[in-house]
Protein backbone atom coordinates (compact mmCIF):
# COMPACT_ATOMS: atom_id res chain seq x y z
CA UNK A 1 0.00 0.00 0.00
CA UNK A 2 1.06 3.41 -0.28
CA UNK A 3 3.43 5.40 2.18
CA UNK A 4 1.23 8.23 2.51
CA UNK A 5 -0.93 6.77 5.57
CA UNK A 6 -2.78 9.02 7.45
CA UNK A 7 -2.29 12.48 5.54
CA UNK A 8 -5.36 14.56 5.32
CA UNK A 9 -6.99 16.29 1.68
CA UNK A 10 -9.20 18.82 1.55
CA UNK A 11 -9.35 19.55 -2.11
CA UNK A 12 -12.87 18.22 -2.94
CA UNK A 13 -13.56 18.71 -6.64
CA UNK A 14 -16.88 16.61 -6.85
CA UNK A 15 -19.27 14.93 -4.08
CA UNK A 16 -22.31 13.14 -5.87
CA UNK A 17 -24.03 9.63 -5.41
CA UNK A 18 -21.53 7.41 -4.31
CA UNK A 19 -18.62 9.29 -5.35
CA UNK A 20 -16.20 11.53 -3.93
CA UNK A 21 -12.98 13.05 -6.27
CA UNK A 22 -10.05 14.52 -4.81
CA UNK A 23 -7.60 16.88 -6.15
CA UNK A 24 -3.86 17.09 -5.46
CA UNK A 25 -3.13 13.96 -4.29
CA UNK A 26 0.10 12.13 -4.53
CA UNK A 27 1.42 8.45 -3.55
CA UNK A 28 -1.82 6.86 -3.14
CA UNK A 29 -3.03 3.23 -4.68
CA UNK A 30 -6.08 1.62 -5.93
CA UNK A 31 -8.03 -0.29 -3.50
CA UNK A 32 -6.85 2.17 -0.67
CA UNK A 33 -9.11 2.59 2.74
CA UNK A 34 -9.69 5.99 3.21
CA UNK A 35 -11.78 7.61 5.96
CA UNK A 36 -13.83 10.74 5.03
CA UNK A 37 -14.43 13.20 7.53
CA UNK A 38 -17.69 15.21 7.45
CA UNK A 39 -18.49 18.83 8.48
CA UNK A 40 -20.81 17.29 11.24
CA UNK A 41 -17.51 15.52 12.84
CA UNK A 42 -19.02 12.25 11.83
CA UNK A 43 -16.93 9.50 9.77
CA UNK A 44 -17.24 7.36 6.42
CA UNK A 45 -15.63 5.10 5.01
CA UNK A 46 -14.29 4.63 1.44
CA UNK A 47 -12.15 3.30 -0.80
CA UNK A 48 -9.99 4.37 -3.81
CA UNK A 49 -11.54 3.15 -7.10
CA UNK A 50 -9.28 5.12 -9.70
CA UNK A 51 -5.91 7.17 -9.42
CA UNK A 52 -4.42 9.36 -11.79
CA UNK A 53 -1.60 11.81 -11.09
CA UNK A 54 -2.88 14.39 -8.81
CA UNK A 55 -6.52 12.92 -8.72
CA UNK A 56 -8.01 10.16 -6.83
CA UNK A 57 -11.82 8.97 -7.18
CA UNK A 58 -13.55 7.20 -3.80
CA UNK A 59 -16.38 5.36 -3.11
CA UNK A 60 -18.12 6.05 0.15
CA UNK A 61 -19.78 2.91 1.53
CA UNK A 62 -22.02 5.30 3.01
CA UNK A 63 -22.92 7.51 -0.17
CA UNK A 64 -21.84 10.75 -0.33
CA UNK A 65 -25.52 12.57 0.85
CA UNK A 66 -24.85 15.98 2.72
CA UNK A 67 -21.20 16.47 1.72
CA UNK A 68 -20.13 19.89 0.99
CA UNK A 69 -16.85 20.40 -0.95
CA UNK A 70 -15.72 22.79 1.29
CA UNK A 71 -16.78 20.95 4.79
CA UNK A 72 -15.19 17.49 3.94
CA UNK A 73 -11.96 16.22 4.52
CA UNK A 74 -10.54 12.81 3.68
CA UNK A 75 -7.62 11.08 4.95
CA UNK A 76 -6.13 7.90 3.18
CA UNK A 77 -5.01 5.08 5.97
CA UNK A 78 -2.13 3.28 3.44
CA UNK A 79 -4.01 0.07 3.57
CA UNK A 80 -6.69 -2.14 1.86
CA UNK A 81 -10.16 -2.46 3.87
CA UNK A 82 -9.33 -5.56 6.41
CA UNK A 83 -11.86 -7.77 8.91
CA UNK A 84 -10.62 -9.12 12.00
CA UNK A 85 -11.35 -13.10 11.36
CA UNK A 86 -11.45 -15.60 14.16
CA UNK A 87 -13.89 -19.20 14.45
CA UNK A 88 -15.61 -17.10 17.12
CA UNK A 89 -17.42 -15.29 14.65
CA UNK A 90 -19.78 -18.50 14.16
CA UNK A 91 -22.70 -18.02 15.51
CA UNK A 92 -22.60 -14.29 15.07
CA UNK A 93 -24.66 -11.70 13.00
CA UNK A 94 -23.35 -9.55 11.36
CA UNK A 95 -24.20 -6.45 8.46
CA UNK A 96 -22.66 -6.74 5.14
CA UNK A 97 -19.63 -4.59 6.19
CA UNK A 98 -18.71 -6.89 8.72
CA UNK A 99 -20.10 -4.88 11.82
CA UNK A 100 -22.48 -6.98 14.23
CA UNK A 101 -26.22 -7.01 14.79
CA UNK A 102 -26.71 -9.38 17.30
CA UNK A 103 -25.80 -6.78 20.13
CA UNK A 104 -22.56 -8.27 21.18
CA UNK A 105 -19.04 -6.90 20.57
CA UNK A 106 -16.70 -8.24 17.53
CA UNK A 107 -14.34 -10.96 19.46
CA UNK A 108 -11.40 -9.57 20.40
CA UNK A 109 -8.73 -12.11 19.12
CA UNK A 110 -8.59 -13.27 15.65
CA UNK A 111 -6.21 -12.27 12.41
CA UNK A 112 -6.72 -9.09 10.55
CA UNK A 113 -7.13 -9.92 6.68
CA UNK A 114 -7.89 -7.68 3.76
CA UNK A 115 -11.12 -8.46 2.33
CA UNK A 116 -10.14 -8.56 -1.28
CA UNK A 117 -8.38 -12.07 -1.46
CA UNK A 118 -7.65 -13.67 -4.70
CA UNK A 119 -8.13 -16.95 -6.29
CA UNK A 120 -6.44 -19.92 -5.62
CA UNK A 121 -3.66 -20.73 -7.47
CA UNK A 122 -4.62 -23.80 -9.65
CA UNK A 123 -0.51 -25.11 -9.06
CA UNK A 124 -1.75 -25.27 -5.11
CA UNK A 125 -5.14 -26.67 -5.60
CA UNK A 126 -6.44 -30.23 -5.40
CA UNK A 127 -9.34 -31.65 -7.27
CA UNK A 128 -13.00 -31.91 -5.52
CA UNK A 129 -13.98 -35.60 -4.70
CA UNK A 130 -15.99 -35.53 -1.19
CA UNK A 131 -19.77 -35.03 -1.01
CA UNK A 132 -21.31 -32.47 0.82
CA UNK A 133 -24.85 -33.85 1.95
CA UNK A 134 -27.29 -31.05 1.59
CA UNK A 135 -30.38 -33.36 2.61
CA UNK A 136 -31.85 -32.24 -0.55
CA UNK A 137 -32.68 -36.05 -2.63
CA UNK A 138 -32.57 -34.40 -6.29
CA UNK A 139 -29.80 -32.52 -5.76
CA UNK A 140 -27.98 -35.41 -3.32
CA UNK A 141 -28.91 -38.50 -6.44
CA UNK A 142 -28.61 -36.21 -9.41
CA UNK A 143 -26.73 -33.04 -9.02
CA UNK A 144 -24.20 -34.13 -5.99
CA UNK A 145 -22.27 -31.20 -4.60
CA UNK A 146 -18.75 -32.08 -3.89
CA UNK A 147 -16.33 -30.31 -1.55
CA UNK A 148 -14.54 -27.59 -3.04
CA UNK A 149 -16.91 -27.04 -5.87
CA UNK A 150 -18.66 -23.83 -6.92
CA UNK A 151 -22.45 -25.28 -8.12
CA UNK A 152 -24.95 -22.27 -8.49
CA UNK A 153 -28.82 -22.18 -7.76
CA UNK A 154 -30.58 -20.44 -10.79
CA UNK A 155 -33.97 -19.00 -9.78
CA UNK A 156 -36.59 -16.50 -11.03
CA UNK A 157 -38.62 -13.83 -8.98
CA UNK A 158 -41.15 -15.70 -6.80
CA UNK A 159 -39.79 -18.95 -6.87
CA UNK A 160 -38.82 -20.37 -3.17
CA UNK A 161 -35.22 -20.09 -3.69
CA UNK A 162 -34.99 -18.42 0.16
CA UNK A 163 -36.69 -21.27 1.56
CA UNK A 164 -34.61 -24.18 -0.28
CA UNK A 165 -30.91 -21.52 0.66
CA UNK A 166 -32.59 -21.36 4.40
CA UNK A 167 -32.95 -25.50 3.96
CA UNK A 168 -29.54 -26.43 2.95
CA UNK A 169 -27.87 -24.13 5.50
CA UNK A 170 -29.34 -26.19 7.93
CA UNK A 171 -29.49 -29.74 6.72
CA UNK A 172 -25.66 -29.70 5.25
CA UNK A 173 -23.12 -31.56 6.19
CA UNK A 174 -19.98 -33.77 5.72
CA UNK A 175 -21.05 -37.15 4.74
CA UNK A 176 -19.62 -39.86 6.87
CA UNK A 177 -17.05 -37.78 8.77
CA UNK A 178 -16.64 -35.88 12.06
CA UNK A 179 -14.36 -33.01 10.46
CA UNK A 180 -15.32 -29.31 11.25
CA UNK A 181 -18.16 -27.79 9.36
CA UNK A 182 -19.26 -24.81 8.98
CA UNK A 183 -21.36 -22.14 6.90
CA UNK A 184 -21.14 -19.36 6.10
CA UNK A 185 -24.21 -17.56 4.95
CA UNK A 186 -24.07 -13.80 3.21
CA UNK A 187 -27.57 -12.34 2.15
CA UNK A 188 -27.67 -9.36 -0.06
CA UNK A 189 -29.96 -6.72 -0.87
CA UNK A 190 -32.61 -9.06 0.84
CA UNK A 191 -35.71 -7.41 2.16
CA UNK A 192 -36.25 -7.43 5.90
CA UNK A 193 -38.59 -9.91 6.04
CA UNK A 194 -36.44 -12.15 4.51
CA UNK A 195 -33.57 -11.47 6.36
CA UNK A 196 -35.85 -12.32 9.64
CA UNK A 197 -36.75 -15.40 7.96
CA UNK A 198 -32.87 -16.48 7.21
CA UNK A 199 -32.37 -15.90 10.93
CA UNK A 200 -35.25 -17.27 12.52
CA UNK A 201 -34.73 -20.38 10.65
CA UNK A 202 -30.93 -20.90 11.49
CA UNK A 203 -32.09 -19.90 15.05
CA UNK A 204 -34.47 -22.36 15.24
CA UNK A 205 -32.44 -25.31 14.10
CA UNK A 206 -29.84 -24.77 16.06
CA UNK A 207 -27.59 -24.52 12.97
CA UNK A 208 -26.97 -20.38 13.56
CA UNK A 209 -24.20 -22.49 16.28
CA UNK A 210 -21.98 -23.39 13.08
CA UNK A 211 -23.05 -20.65 10.99
CA UNK A 212 -21.98 -16.95 10.43
CA UNK A 213 -24.31 -14.67 8.95
CA UNK A 214 -23.70 -11.67 6.53
CA UNK A 215 -27.25 -9.17 6.03
CA UNK A 216 -26.98 -6.53 3.65
CA UNK A 217 -30.41 -4.98 3.69
CA UNK A 218 -32.25 -3.71 0.74
CA UNK A 219 -32.10 -0.14 2.25
CA UNK A 220 -28.43 0.10 3.03
CA UNK A 221 -25.91 1.23 0.69
CA UNK A 222 -25.67 -0.29 -2.55
CA UNK A 223 -21.49 -0.03 -2.44
CA UNK A 224 -21.90 -2.00 1.00
CA UNK A 225 -23.41 -4.78 -1.26
CA UNK A 226 -20.33 -4.95 -3.52
CA UNK A 227 -18.48 -5.75 0.04
CA UNK A 228 -20.99 -8.15 1.83
CA UNK A 229 -19.09 -11.42 -0.09
CA UNK A 230 -15.81 -10.25 0.38
CA UNK A 231 -16.20 -10.21 3.84
CA UNK A 232 -18.23 -13.68 4.06
CA UNK A 233 -15.57 -15.57 2.28
CA UNK A 234 -12.52 -13.82 3.65
CA UNK A 235 -14.03 -15.70 7.19
CA UNK A 236 -14.32 -18.50 5.22
CA UNK A 237 -10.40 -18.62 3.80
CA UNK A 238 -9.42 -18.33 7.57
CA UNK A 239 -12.03 -21.21 8.70
CA UNK A 240 -10.98 -23.52 5.95
CA UNK A 241 -7.42 -22.58 5.48
CA UNK A 242 -6.05 -21.97 9.24
CA UNK A 243 -8.35 -23.96 11.19
CA UNK A 244 -8.68 -26.79 8.60
CA UNK A 245 -12.68 -26.43 8.43
CA UNK A 246 -14.99 -27.71 5.32
CA UNK A 247 -17.09 -24.70 5.19
CA UNK A 248 -20.06 -24.05 2.86
CA UNK A 249 -20.63 -20.61 1.76
CA UNK A 250 -23.96 -19.46 0.61
CA UNK A 251 -24.16 -16.06 -1.43
CA UNK A 252 -28.08 -14.84 -2.02
CA UNK A 253 -28.66 -12.79 -3.89
CA UNK A 254 -25.85 -12.49 -6.55
CA UNK A 255 -28.63 -10.56 -9.03
CA UNK A 256 -28.54 -8.19 -5.84
CA UNK A 257 -24.91 -7.62 -5.91
CA UNK A 258 -24.28 -7.39 -9.55
CA UNK A 259 -27.33 -4.66 -9.85
CA UNK A 260 -25.24 -2.86 -6.98
CA UNK A 261 -22.36 -3.34 -9.54
CA UNK A 262 -24.19 -1.70 -12.60
CA UNK A 263 -25.06 1.48 -10.16
CA UNK A 264 -21.75 1.68 -9.06
CA UNK A 265 -20.28 1.92 -12.72
CA UNK A 266 -23.25 4.30 -14.07
CA UNK A 267 -22.51 6.91 -10.96
CA UNK A 268 -18.85 6.95 -11.83
CA UNK A 269 -19.49 7.29 -15.94
CA UNK A 270 -17.93 4.07 -16.94
CA UNK A 271 -18.84 3.04 -20.58
CA UNK A 272 -21.60 0.36 -20.54
CA UNK A 273 -21.79 -3.10 -22.03
CA UNK A 274 -24.16 -5.74 -22.36
CA UNK A 275 -27.80 -4.74 -20.94
CA UNK A 276 -25.78 -2.11 -18.84
CA UNK A 277 -23.73 -4.24 -16.79
CA UNK A 278 -20.21 -3.44 -16.87
CA UNK A 279 -17.26 -4.77 -19.61
CA UNK A 280 -15.58 -6.21 -16.41
CA UNK A 281 -18.74 -7.98 -14.88
CA UNK A 282 -17.34 -11.51 -15.66
CA UNK A 283 -13.61 -11.01 -13.97
CA UNK A 284 -15.63 -9.48 -11.34
CA UNK A 285 -17.77 -12.63 -10.69
CA UNK A 286 -14.89 -14.73 -11.51
CA UNK A 287 -12.84 -12.96 -8.30
CA UNK A 288 -15.41 -14.12 -6.10
CA UNK A 289 -16.24 -17.63 -7.78
CA UNK A 290 -12.97 -18.52 -7.81
CA UNK A 291 -12.24 -18.23 -3.99
CA UNK A 292 -13.62 -21.44 -3.72
CA UNK A 293 -12.02 -24.74 -3.26
CA UNK A 294 -9.70 -27.14 -2.23
CA UNK A 295 -5.64 -26.62 -1.63
CA UNK A 296 -2.81 -28.84 -0.92
CA UNK A 297 -1.84 -28.19 1.84
CA UNK A 298 -4.64 -27.87 4.36
CA UNK A 299 -7.44 -30.13 5.07
CA UNK A 300 -10.29 -27.72 4.88
CA UNK A 301 -12.45 -26.36 1.76
CA UNK A 302 -14.42 -23.73 0.71
CA UNK A 303 -17.35 -24.94 -0.76
CA UNK A 304 -19.91 -22.12 -2.83
CA UNK A 305 -23.42 -22.16 -3.80
CA UNK A 306 -24.46 -18.69 -5.26
CA UNK A 307 -27.87 -18.37 -5.83
CA UNK A 308 -28.91 -16.15 -8.71
CA UNK A 309 -32.35 -14.49 -9.89
CA UNK A 310 -32.81 -14.70 -13.64
CA UNK A 311 -34.68 -11.63 -14.78
CA UNK A 312 -37.54 -13.02 -16.64
CA UNK A 313 -36.36 -16.11 -16.06
CA UNK A 314 -33.83 -15.87 -18.97
CA UNK A 315 -31.06 -18.26 -18.40
CA UNK A 316 -29.23 -16.33 -21.31
CA UNK A 317 -29.33 -13.06 -19.05
CA UNK A 318 -25.19 -11.85 -18.50
CA UNK A 319 -25.71 -12.73 -15.02
CA UNK A 320 -26.22 -16.54 -15.14
CA UNK A 321 -24.78 -16.48 -18.63
CA UNK A 322 -21.24 -15.85 -17.12
CA UNK A 323 -21.59 -17.35 -14.15
CA UNK A 324 -22.37 -20.69 -15.76
CA UNK A 325 -18.96 -20.20 -17.37
CA UNK A 326 -17.20 -19.87 -14.52
CA UNK A 327 -18.80 -22.41 -12.36
CA UNK A 328 -19.11 -26.12 -12.73
CA UNK A 329 -22.63 -26.55 -13.07
CA UNK A 330 -25.98 -25.44 -12.29
CA UNK A 331 -29.06 -26.34 -10.25
CA UNK A 332 -32.19 -25.07 -11.93
CA UNK A 333 -35.41 -23.79 -10.31
CA UNK A 334 -38.53 -24.53 -12.40
CA UNK A 335 -41.42 -22.57 -12.83
CA UNK A 336 -43.95 -25.17 -13.78
CA UNK A 337 -42.88 -27.48 -10.68
CA UNK A 338 -43.57 -24.76 -8.75
CA UNK A 339 -47.25 -24.10 -10.35
CA UNK A 340 -47.66 -27.84 -9.59
CA UNK A 341 -46.97 -27.26 -5.80
CA UNK A 342 -43.63 -29.29 -5.91
CA UNK A 343 -40.79 -28.30 -3.27
CA UNK A 344 -38.26 -28.22 -3.94
CA UNK A 345 -39.00 -27.07 -8.10
CA UNK A 346 -35.69 -28.20 -8.90
CA UNK A 347 -35.68 -29.00 -12.69
CA UNK A 348 -33.39 -32.13 -12.89
CA UNK A 349 -33.15 -32.05 -16.92
CA UNK A 350 -31.41 -28.62 -16.91
CA UNK A 351 -29.56 -28.85 -13.78
CA UNK A 352 -25.82 -30.18 -13.53
CA UNK A 353 -23.11 -31.06 -11.37
CA UNK A 354 -19.80 -31.26 -13.47
CA UNK A 355 -17.90 -33.37 -11.45
CA UNK A 356 -20.12 -35.51 -9.23
CA UNK A 357 -18.95 -38.51 -11.11
CA UNK A 358 -16.09 -38.55 -9.42
CA UNK A 359 -17.41 -38.28 -5.92
CA UNK A 360 -19.66 -40.81 -6.12
CA UNK A 361 -20.18 -44.05 -6.71
CA UNK A 362 -18.24 -47.20 -4.60
CA UNK A 363 -17.35 -46.56 -0.70
CA UNK A 364 -18.06 -42.20 -1.29
CA UNK A 365 -21.94 -42.32 -1.97
CA UNK A 366 -22.92 -46.06 -3.14
CA UNK A 367 -22.09 -48.30 -5.84
CA UNK A 368 -25.37 -48.18 -7.61
CA UNK A 369 -25.66 -44.38 -7.65
CA UNK A 370 -23.93 -43.42 -10.99
CA UNK A 371 -26.08 -45.78 -12.77
CA UNK A 372 -29.27 -45.01 -10.89
CA UNK A 373 -28.77 -40.77 -11.51
CA UNK A 374 -27.84 -42.05 -15.21
CA UNK A 375 -31.46 -43.74 -15.21
CA UNK A 376 -33.40 -41.45 -13.61
CA UNK A 377 -32.30 -38.75 -16.19
CA UNK A 378 -33.30 -41.12 -19.03
CA UNK A 379 -36.55 -42.28 -17.81
CA UNK A 380 -37.87 -38.37 -16.54
CA UNK A 381 -36.53 -37.29 -19.89
CA UNK A 382 -38.55 -39.65 -21.47
CA UNK A 383 -41.31 -38.80 -20.07
CA UNK A 384 -41.78 -35.43 -21.03
CA UNK A 385 -41.36 -36.84 -24.80
CA UNK A 386 -44.82 -38.89 -23.63
CA UNK A 387 -46.45 -36.34 -22.45
CA UNK A 388 -45.99 -34.05 -25.18
CA UNK A 389 -47.46 -37.38 -27.37
CA UNK A 390 -50.58 -38.03 -25.06
CA UNK A 391 -51.04 -34.10 -25.46
CA UNK A 392 -51.63 -34.88 -29.15
CA UNK A 393 -53.36 -38.79 -29.38
CA UNK A 394 -54.69 -39.01 -26.22
CA UNK A 395 -53.36 -40.75 -23.19
CA UNK A 396 -55.48 -43.85 -23.58
CA UNK A 397 -53.81 -43.87 -26.97
CA UNK A 398 -50.28 -44.84 -25.60
CA UNK A 399 -48.71 -47.85 -25.34
CA UNK A 400 -48.67 -49.84 -21.40
CA UNK A 401 -45.06 -49.07 -21.40
CA UNK A 402 -45.61 -45.36 -22.27
CA UNK A 403 -48.33 -45.73 -19.32
CA UNK A 404 -45.97 -46.90 -16.95
CA UNK A 405 -43.35 -43.79 -17.67
CA UNK A 406 -46.50 -41.57 -17.18
CA UNK A 407 -47.11 -43.01 -13.61
CA UNK A 408 -43.56 -42.47 -13.05
CA UNK A 409 -43.15 -39.19 -14.16
CA UNK A 410 -45.65 -37.90 -11.81
CA UNK A 411 -44.57 -40.04 -8.76
CA UNK A 412 -40.71 -39.05 -9.68
CA UNK A 413 -42.21 -35.20 -9.01
CA UNK A 414 -44.24 -35.94 -5.83
CA UNK A 415 -42.30 -38.29 -3.98
CA UNK A 416 -38.44 -38.05 -5.41
CA UNK A 417 -38.18 -34.33 -6.33
CA UNK A 418 -40.94 -32.79 -3.61
CA UNK A 419 -39.81 -33.46 -0.02
CA UNK A 420 -41.05 -31.37 3.35
CA UNK A 421 -39.38 -28.26 4.00
CA UNK A 422 -37.91 -29.86 7.46
CA UNK A 423 -37.66 -33.18 5.68
CA UNK A 424 -34.33 -34.29 5.44
CA UNK A 425 -32.81 -37.60 3.92
CA UNK A 426 -29.47 -39.49 3.72
CA UNK A 427 -28.51 -40.60 0.03
CA UNK A 428 -29.11 -43.73 1.04
CA UNK A 429 -33.16 -42.42 1.51
CA UNK A 430 -32.96 -40.93 -1.69
CA UNK A 431 -31.36 -43.93 -3.64
CA UNK A 432 -34.12 -45.89 -1.95
CA UNK A 433 -36.69 -44.12 -3.14
CA UNK A 434 -35.24 -43.63 -6.57
CA UNK A 435 -35.54 -47.67 -6.50
CA UNK A 436 -39.09 -47.71 -5.32
CA UNK A 437 -39.87 -45.21 -8.28
CA UNK A 438 -37.59 -47.13 -10.80
CA UNK A 439 -40.45 -50.51 -9.95
CA UNK A 440 -43.08 -48.32 -11.13
CA UNK A 441 -41.15 -49.09 -14.57
CA UNK A 442 -40.43 -52.60 -17.02
CA UNK A 443 -37.68 -54.34 -16.06
CA UNK A 444 -36.94 -54.17 -19.82
CA UNK A 445 -37.01 -50.01 -19.81
CA UNK A 446 -34.29 -49.96 -17.39
CA UNK A 447 -30.87 -49.48 -19.73
CA UNK A 448 -28.49 -47.46 -17.18
CA UNK A 449 -28.28 -50.02 -14.57
CA UNK A 450 -27.08 -53.22 -14.29
CA UNK A 451 -28.39 -56.75 -14.33
CA UNK A 452 -26.80 -57.08 -11.05
CA UNK A 453 -28.02 -54.12 -9.34
CA UNK A 454 -31.38 -55.14 -11.21
CA UNK A 455 -31.00 -58.09 -9.04
CA UNK A 456 -30.32 -56.66 -6.00
CA UNK A 457 -32.45 -53.77 -5.87
CA UNK A 458 -35.42 -53.51 -8.57
CA UNK A 459 -38.93 -54.53 -7.30
CA UNK A 460 -41.44 -54.12 -9.84
CA UNK A 461 -44.91 -53.21 -9.08
CA UNK A 462 -47.96 -51.10 -9.48
CA UNK A 463 -48.30 -53.06 -13.32
CA UNK A 464 -44.73 -52.86 -14.17
CA UNK A 465 -43.69 -56.34 -15.37
CA UNK A 466 -40.57 -58.42 -16.68
CA UNK A 467 -42.41 -59.09 -19.62
CA UNK A 468 -43.73 -55.20 -20.53
CA UNK A 469 -41.30 -53.82 -23.53
CA UNK A 470 -39.72 -50.61 -23.35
Amino acid sequence: MSSNSGRVYKDLQRAGGPIIVVERVTDVAFGELVEVLCGDGTTRRGTVLDVSEARAVIQVFEGAEGLSLRGTSVKFLGKALEFNVSPALLGRIMSGAGNPLDGMPLPFEGTTRSIYGSAINPVTRDYPMDVIETGMTVMDSMNTLVRGQKLPIFSGNGLPHNELAAQIARQAKIRGSQENFAVVFAAMGVKNDDATFFRDELERTGALETAAMFINLASDPPEERLLTPRFALTLAEHLAFDHDYHVLVILTDMTNYCEALREMTSARGEVPSRKGYPGYLYSDLAEIYERCGRVKTAKGSITQLPILTMPNDDITHPIPDLTGYITEGQIVLDRELHQKGVYPPINPLPSLSRIMKDAIGGERTREDHPNVANQLYSSYARVGNIRSLAAIVGAEELTESDQCHLRFGDAFEDRFIGQGRDERRTIEDSLQVAWELLGLLPRDALHRVSPKQLETYYVAHDGASDSQGA
